[in-house]
């Protein structure tokens, strides 16, 4: 009986001991973490409460939340107003192309790259390679919007080559038909070299004594990256793929206002060009929310199913 009642009180002791020599272990990486988990407190969660205002008619000044009556409160009626715009199926659908474009064409070339660019063995060229590779991501989305419109302009470099082989030049940047082309062009090369570092970081924490004993077995470096880099990378590439998927209603909403003109709404208009005209030009603030709001909770259901899928089918999953 003793050691019965003893016992409990021994693993707790145990454990709480386990947790300050853990935590005073990690204290530096606390330190590190802690101004991001700030950053994020204050400008991510702390404004969550304004989501409210989708559920309101809400106009500046007014109070987000009163019980004196000062707040006159809708329910879904922005939601369903949304759903049954004359825009909305133009909307959707943009958004979901235009994000599957990006997803089919630009999800596996950081990956691609990363891969090609672990086989360079001179740390100098390999490098370079990588600077070069995303340095395109720092560059302002303003900058490279207008070096692509300068570059598909009527007297631009492309219609230049293309009259070079004999064809007929053409107004690109006013082309609807064109512009998923160039938004997903632009929007790979701006980010690939960025997204290939988390694939480089994955593949820097492989064991190497893993290649060492596959060259002894004989496996030359096609076999080395199919049997050893890419199945110990799949766990990353999960993770990302499951982000990507959780995020098919977020395009990059920025650089599509800054490519895209009136002549080309029809393929190029998404649900966040159309609430940045008329929710924050337009000033109907609680229409603007009630839209992000929806695309919220349908970028967390495509998240959570595509973790229930990924966790079924490789093991991988968020949680």
């Amino acid at each position: 009986m003793k050691t019965e009642l003893t016992e409990p009180k021994v693993i707790q002791k145990l454990k709480s001991n386990y947790t300050k020599t853990y935590a005073k272990n990690n204290i530096q990486l606390y330190l590190i973490m802690s101004p991001v988990i700030i950053f994020l407190f204050i400008f991510s969660y702390i404004p969550m409460y304004g989501v409210i205002i989708a559920f309101q008619d809400y106009l500046p000044g007014m109070p987000f939340l009163a019980f004196d009556g000062s707040v006159k409160w809708v329910g879904l009626k922005y939601i369903k107003e949304f759903m049954s715009s004359i825009y909305f199926s133009r909307l959707f659908s943009n958004t979901i192309l235009l994000s599957l474009y990006n997803l089919v064409f630009g999800f596996w070339i950081p990956i691609v790259f990363a891969l090609l660019l672990n086989e360079i063995k001179r740390q100098r060229y390999k490098k370079l390679i990588q600077t070069a590779s995303y340095m395109p991501y720092f560059i302002s989305s303003v900058v490279v919007a207008g070096m692509v419109l300068s570059f598909v302009n009527v007297d631009g470099i492309v219609n230049n080559i293309i009259t070079f082989f004999g064809f007929s030049r053409q107004s690109f940047n006013v082309n609807p038909n064109a512009f998923p082309v160039i938004y997903t062009i632009t929007n790979i090369w701006k980010s690939f070299g960025w997204n290939a570092i988390i694939y480089m970081s994955s593949i820097s924490s492989i064991d190497p004594t893993l290649y060492e004993s596959a060259q002894l077995d004989g496996a030359n470096r096609i076999k080395q990256m199919r049997y050893i880099t890419i199945p110990l990378i799949m766990p990353t590439v999960a993770v990302l793929l499951i982000f990507s998927i959780g995020g098919l209603l977020d395009t990059n909403s920025e650089l599509i206002l800054l490519l895209y003109n009136e002549s080309v709404y029809r393929t190029a208009d998404v649900i966040g060009t159309y609430v940045y005209r008329v929710g924050m030009l337009g000033g109907k603030f609680s229409y603007g929310t009630a839209i992000g709001l929806f695309t919220s909770i349908i970028n967390f259901l495509l998240l959570s199913i595509t973790n229930i899928i990924s966790k079924k089918i490789s093991n991988f999953g968020l949680w």
